[in-house]
């Protein structure tokens, strides 16, 4: 039997940060994974979606350039895209995982199916572990609803969905998450057509209102179909000659399409881990249950990353990763504090959000003060040609101060972490809005829409006070 000071099971983002601090502790460390090293992120997530969306969105531009007197004409080769996305995944996965286990003497990468045989002992592909801790950060994958005919069509997820190497002609998106939106506008700027079939009333439901009704509308713009209120009832076909029923507004309609891809959500990846054999308590979707210490309910036993359920995140499980490996080696007594974490969805305007929403700080009895930027009024975005979006920023009526900051416009994934470290520091309004910013920059919304809580900012001059 084989003895570690750390056993986790996974090699993603949450466990690699794990292990990467228990090695900084002295512990002898031992990941075991059985598919691929490097977990979603930067095999099937973050890097392959975010190298094609860039490169979908410099074709977009080519073949529409905003600026009169410059024409351009944009070719997409849709194999050779998915060749170099294939490489870059190759090249990461090589540097910061496997490269990374191997350099590492305290680190020890094990290949193989990890189930509990107590607290402390694993089995692993016939090899036993001894653990002083352990840490479940096996993740998780697409969740896939219960459909009538489902069973007997060929579909997509956001693990396949790279994997093509033909480009869909007609693709039918079941989901309004951050993922059916990234992948729709992802596939429909590279040629294809897509509808997006959403059964509540708007896209991105945890969102602000004014950001999902502004992504909609950029979506129709650019001549993607979104069906909101639409319940799929039924699919059925074959490769290539899909159809999709839905219900919507008490009728019936049908959608056809050569390729389907689900994006309903994701599931945990606990099943075969021998959870119920120690007394591992889940949630009723899987979800291991864990306290603020990443601990579960039994005391060796720590979770991290999205195996423990939402905020589903790279940073985030890397975050959790490293507080269960310290807590879990050396009892820290390290909280994760998940009040004040940024989110982006790298659709085109981009989407920045922290903090609350006006809805959340209602809920919570919270007198709101809001406003909402056209970012029309932001001279970098006019000067740039893409001064489609917008900003809202949601304020404590009393005290003003900064709650939650919404953004749908260019570069708000970059933008966002200003607005994080405001509501972080307790930043008022008149705080943000006294700011001096580098002029013209698109992170200035921040500071118009701060001054638009007191003063009409539609009738200032560039950079006025």
């Amino acid at each position: 039997m084989s003895a570690y000071g750390l056993v986790i099971l996974g090699s993603g983002s949450a466990a690699f940060a794990a292990a990467i601090k228990a090695s900084e502790l002295g512990a002898k460390v031992a990941l075991v994974e059985h598919d691929i090293v490097g977990g979603t992120c930067v095999n099937r997530g973050c890097i392959p979606s975010k190298n094609l969306i860039h490169a979908a969105g410099l074709l977009w531009d080519a073949r529409r350039s905003p600026f009169p007197g410059l024409n351009t004409v944009g070719e997409a080769d849709f194999a050779s895209l998915i060749a170099q996305k294939d490489e870059l995944v190759g090249e990461l996965r090589r540097e910061k995982y496997l490269d990374i286990a191997a350099g590492d003497p305290n680190i020890e990468l094990l290949k193989g199916v990890a189930r509990f045989l107590g607290p402390h002992e694993l089995a692993a592909d016939g090899e036993r572990l001894r653990a002083e801790k352990v840490i479940v950060a096996t993740g998780a994958r697409p969740r896939i609803p219960a459909i009538p005919g489902l069973e007997e069509v060929p579909y997509l997820t956001s693990r396949t969905a790279f994997e093509l190497t033909e480009l869909p002609e007609v693709l039918l998106i079941v989901g309004g998450g951050y993922i059916a939106c990234e992948l729709g506008q992802l596939f429909s700027r590279l040629g294809a057509e897509v509808t997006v079939l959403e059964r509540g009333p708007r896209l991105l439901a945890s969102f602000e209102p004014v950001i999902s009704r502004a992504l909609a509308e950029r979506f129709r713009a650019e001549g993607i179909g979104v069906e909101l209120g639409a319940e799929v009832v039924s699919v059925q076909g074959k490769e290539g000659d899909i159809a999709v029923t839905v219900r919507k507004e008490e009728k019936t309609a049908i959608f056809s399409g050569t390729h389907l891809l689900l994006a309903t959500g994701r599931a945990p990846n606990t099943e075969g881990l021998g959870l119920e054999r120690v007394g591992v308590e889940t949630d009723p979707r899987g979800f291991i249950r864990v306290d603020a210490e990443m601990r579960t309910s039994v005391p060796p036993i720590f979770a991290a990353g999205d195996v423990v359920g939402p905020p589903m995140a790279t940073p985030v499980a890397a975050r959790e990763g490293a507080i269960a490996a310290e807590n879990a080696l050396t009892g820290a007594g390290r909280r994760m504090d998940y009040r004040v974490i940024p989110r982006a969805v790298f659709t085109d305007p981009e989407i920045g959000t922290v903090g609350l929403t006006e809805g959340e700080a209602e809920a919570r009895g919270i007198r709101c003060a809001c406003r909402v930027l056209d970012l029309a009024y932001v001279p970098r975005a006019r000067a740039i040609r893409e001064a489609e979006g917008v900003v809202k920023m949601v304020a404590d009526a009393g005290s003003g101060r900064v709650l939650g900051v919404h953004l749908f416009m260019p570069q708000a994934a970059e933008v966002v972490h200003e607005a994080a470290l405001a509501i972080k520091s307790g930043l008022k309004v008149s705080d943000l809005a006294e700011f001096v910013h580098v002029y013209p920059t698109l992170s200035e919304a921040l500071r118009l829409v701060a001054q638009s809580f007191t003063r009409d900012v539609t009738r200032l001059s560039c950079c006025a006070e």
